[in-house]
Order: structure tokens, then C-alpha cells, then sequence
């Protein structure tokens, strides 16, 4: 580990000097890739110079220690020295989570696809909460939020949702979410207050880019019809929404949200591509099937990961048998701790396949 992170601090060294020299900043493509690079780096360098220093503090206290008579020196020597230590073994498996391999998605801004499942309209109101969740989360972080498609019910309650949250890793957080969610509670229709169980699905992908995905125009049929529903003035009385159809995988993309029919074109595009995209991570997730598992639930889309039991006020997360006492303020998008709880319990489950 520690031969890594000599090479690495004396890469940071290199990069830092030629950013540093004139005419560098001309060539946009190469500063950039200099500054992604320094800013991957900076954390692992700033950690290893950190740990360096305990190191030598170490050194110097037990020097020290040799030399010093004085009892009261001395005990402030052996506390400097115990907080040395202490800081070294945490600088240590600090080090050990920024050396595990990065996702190269993690970075990207994600599309998020919810859809009600059992559950009838309950299932329809239950999804339209968990999108308001993440809408608060994603609100609360500084992140921005665009729907992308929806399907409501009318009542207030969503078939499905389809929206984008940009924002800088937004995928490296948000991709624990991926899964099957369960709500507990007593529906409002319900007279004889019995409690009752429905689902709804949540799929994240991360934005894929042009270059990550390549659509060939003959794979696509692309269909401009007027957009149904309550839309904006206009909305209705031109052939705004865009439907598009991808032969190879059956897959349709409908979009009206925006008045403009380029808008809708784009989003259309935009989500077919994360679509495809996705295809192709889950077909690798299926061919590392042992590494999907060995992971905090990023991969099986068909995983019950989380339980919301509104009698009981509770939140469970299945895949780290987490449970917290504060349902209302998960509901409005304070779903932080958990988030934290799955990505550190990923980061243990990969450090403990290294060793």
C-alpha cells in the first residue's frame, strides 16, 4: 500500500508542476484532464503527508522519551504519543477506503425511476412521497432536480416518475437507493384501520454521455403527437411530446413535461441513453456476480432494501439492519444517516474482500 502511495504522492508532485506552467491552460482538454487528476489525488495526498507527520511525531516523542528525566515531561510525552498512534491507525484505514477502486460513475449526475408497485393507489400515493423525499434530499444538498417523465393518478399519487438530479456525486450517494421499498401503514381508505403492505420499485442510473452510449438512428422510430393532461398554456394544442421507440430493446420513451418539442426530445434522448447505459452496467453486474454481492445492494434491482412502518414511526434498511425511530423526518428528506450507514458498510465489505 505504501509503495502505491509514494507513487501517487510523486505523480500529484508532477501534475502539480505542469499546471504551473506557462501555456498549460491553452490546451482546455489537457488542463482539464490535469485538474480532474489533482482533484482525485488531493485527498489521498493530504491523508499520506497527514499520516507521515504522525509518524514522525511518533518518533520523536519516543526520542524524546529516552532523554527526559522529568516524570511530569515525561507523561505529557507518553499522552503525545498515545495520540500519535491513535491518529496513524486511523490515517491508516482512512487510506486504505481512498485507495479502493472508484466507480467511474460516481461522479455523474443520476436519473431516478420510480414506480408504484403492489399496492393499487396506495402503491400511487407511496411513490409520489418517496419522490417528494428525494426531491427534499437532493434540495438540501444544493442539488438540482428536473422531472423527467410522470404518470399521476390524479389524487395526488404517482404510477411512475422519471427525474434527474444533477449535482457532483450524485451517483456515488444516490445509487444505494436502488431497490424494492416497502411502506407499512393504514391506508386513508381503509375503514376498518387495517394495516396494509405495498411496494414500489426505485432504479437509479447515472447520466450516460454521448460518448458512453452511441444510438444508431436506424434503431430509432421518433413520433411527435400533442401532449395529454394539464400542462401549461399551449401545452395541448401542439404536437410537443415525443415519443421515442428503440427497436433493438423495446424500449419507449415518452416525454412531455416541457412546451417546447426539442425540449422534450432532448430529455427523451437523455433518458433513453441512461436507459441503455444501465442496461449494459447491469449486464456486468450480472457477469460479477459474486462482486454484486459483496456489496451494499447496488445491483439487484428486485432486493427489498427498505421497510417504512408508519405505525411504529420506524425506517428499516435491510441490506445493513439499520433502524431509526424518526419516519417523519426521513419522509422529508433526511435520509443522510442512512445513505453514510450504506456507503460505510460498502467500503467495509470491500476492505474486508482485499484482505
Amino acid at each position: 500500500m505504501f509503495d502505491k502511495l509514494e507513487d501517487l504522492l510523486v505523480r500529484y508532485e508532477e501534475i502539480m508542476s505542469e499546471l504551473g506552467e506557462p501555456g498549460t491552460a491553452d490546451d482546455q482538454e489537457r488542463f482539464k484532464k490535469l485538474m480532474k487528476e489533482q482533484s482525485d489525488l488531493a485527498p489521498v495526498v493530504e491523508a499520506y503527508n497527514e499520516y507521515k507527520k504522525s509518524k514522525q511525531d511518533i518518533d520523536d516523542s519516543l526520542e524524546m522519551l529516552e532523554a527526559e528525566n522529568d516524570e511530569e515531561m515525561r507523561q505529557m510525552l507518553k499522552e503525545e504519543l498515545s495520540d500519535a498512534k491513535e491518529r496513524v491507525e486511523k490515517l491508516e484505514e482512512k487510506l486504505k477506503i481512498l485507495l479502493l477502486p472508484k466507480d467511474p460513475n460516481d461522479e455523474k449526475n443520476v436519473i431516478v425511476e420510480i414506480r408504484a408497485g403492489a399496492g393499487g393507489d396506495e402503491a400511487a400515493l407511496f411513490a409520489a412521497e418517496i419522490y417528494r423525499m428525494y426531491v427534499h434530499y437532493a434540495e438540501g444538498r444544493g442539488w438540482k432536480v428536473e422531472t423527467m417523465e410522470v404518470d399521476d393518478i390524479g389524487i395526488g399519487g404517482m404510477k411512475s416518475v422519471t427525474f434527474m438530479i444533477t449535482g457532483q456525486g450524485a451517483y456515488s450517494v444516490m445509487k444505494y437507493e436502488s431497490g424494492v421499498h416497502r411502506v407499512q401503514r393504514v391506508p386513508e381508505t381503509e375503514s376498518g384501520g387495517r394495516i396494509h403492505t405495498s411496494t414500489i420499485s426505485v432504479a437509479v442510473m447515472p447520466e450516460a454521455e454521448d460518448v458512453d452510449v452511441v444510438i444508431d438512428e436506424k434503431d430509432i422510430r421518433i413520433d411527435v403527437m400533442r401532449a395529454s393532461g394539464n400542462g401549461g398554456q399551449c401545452v395541448n394544442t401542439t404536437d410537443s411530446a415525443v415519443r421515442l421507440t428503440h427497436y433493438p430493446t423495446g424500449i419507449v420513451i415518452y416525454s412531455q413535461t416541457e412546451k417546447s418539442q426539442l425540449q422534450n426530445k432532448a430529455k427523451a434522448f437523455a433518458l433513453l441513453r441512461a436507459k441503455l447505459y444501465d442496461l449494459e452496467q447491469q449486464k456486468a453486474h450480472d457477469a460479477e456476480a459474486q462482486l454484486r454481492k459483496s456489496q451494499i445492494g447496488t445491483g439487484d434491482r428486485s432486493e427489498k432494501i427498505r421497510t417504512y412502518n408508519f405505525p411504529q414511526g420506524r425506517v428499516t434498511d435491510h441490506r445493513i439492519n439499520l433502524t431509526l425511530y424518526k419516519l417523519d423526518k426521513v419522509m422529508n428528506g433526511d435520509i443522510g444517516e442512512i445513505l453514510d450507514a450504506c456507503i460505510a458498510a460498502d467500503q467495509a465489505a470491500k476492505l474486508l474482500k482485499m484482505e
